[in-house]
């Protein structure tokens, strides 16, 4: 019964990690007359000492999480709790929240190019909202708000679906728990932190790990609005890699860009879980 499932995942992604394994120690390139030829470590080394961009990327990729994860799942826990009310029509705002979610990331990415251009949306409503006092801004062509521009649409795309995540973990706390508290005199405040964050811990770990390999993973975004410009300022190490394993056709270099990609992301994913982990 299980031999479909593990055909598929033998063919599409076990044997795709061990010849990207493979190919970073060589110096193999897509389109080349001569043979892949073993180079050892000269790919990671290249990397880390004879490649800026890779550096930039990687210190790109880490801010972008750095900052969406916190934003993303404190946002998204808001409006768990904020829908989670029983009120006449509150079905309707979680379709709302959720309908980012369900459209096609690059459709919301050409959008957004559009809104952030010096004649866009974003630009008609600061100046609308300041009277002319704020000049507006090519927010994607400026390499001191380009990354932010990026991480702003980036929450606003994801935030539903972690949003959801979060109600389906406050539906399971018990409404008793909540009276209790009530009836001991807890105040808002007390009856989150005694009552709704306690009981949200096992959603909690689960996303805090989805966002943050989410975020690390980054690539549709620069791909479609600002191809890792201007001036590398949101190259990150996804993007970087596909433009040298692909675009460039450095394939043994590519992978290996990939490997550290891998590397970082069980790191980080490993530590997420080993503070997160039940103590008791």
């Amino acid at each position: 019964m299980v031999t479909p499932a593990t055909i598929l995942l033998v063919l599409f992604l076990i044997v795709p990690v061990l010849l990207a394994f493979g190919l970073s120690f060589t110096n193999a390139r897509l389109i080349s007359p001569n043979p892949p030829r073993f180079v050892g470590l000269d790919n990671f080394v290249r990397a880390f000492t004879a490649d800026p961009t890779f550096v930039r990327s990687l210190v790109n990729t880490f801010v972008f999480a750095a900052v969406v994860v916190p934003l993303q799942s404190a946002l998204a826990l808001f409006m768990a709790i904020l829908v989670n009310q029983k009120l006449r029509g509150v079905t309707w705002f979680r379709v709302i929240f959720f309908v980012p979610v369900v459209t096609s990331i690059v459709v919301i990415s050409v959008l957004w190019d559009f809104m952030y251009q010096r004649d866009g949306l974003v630009n008609s409503i600061l100046d609308t909202l300041t009277f002319g006092a704020v000049q507006g801004t090519n927010w994607l062509g400026n390499t001191d708000t380009a990354l932010g521009s990026i991480i702003v649409l980036s929450i606003w795309q994801a935030v539903g679906f972690h949003m959801i995540i979060w109600l389906s973990g406050l539906q399971t706390i018990p409404e008793e728990l909540y009276e209790a508290a009530r009836m001991d005199g807890a105040s808002a405040w007390q009856q989150f932190t005694s009552v709704t964050w306690p009981g949200l811990r096992s959603t909690m770990v689960f996303i805090l790990v989805t966002i943050t390999i989410q975020a690390l993973g980054l690539f549709v975004q620069i791909d479609v609005m600002t191809q890792g410009g201007p001036l590398d300022s949101t190259t990150t190490l996804v993007y970087h890699a596909v433009q040298q394993g692909y675009r460039r056709q450095e394939t043994g270099y590519g992978a290996a860009i990939s490997l550290i990609f891998f590397v970082i992301v069980l790191v980080v994913a490993l530590i997420q879980r080993w503070l997160t982990r039940d103590k008791d």
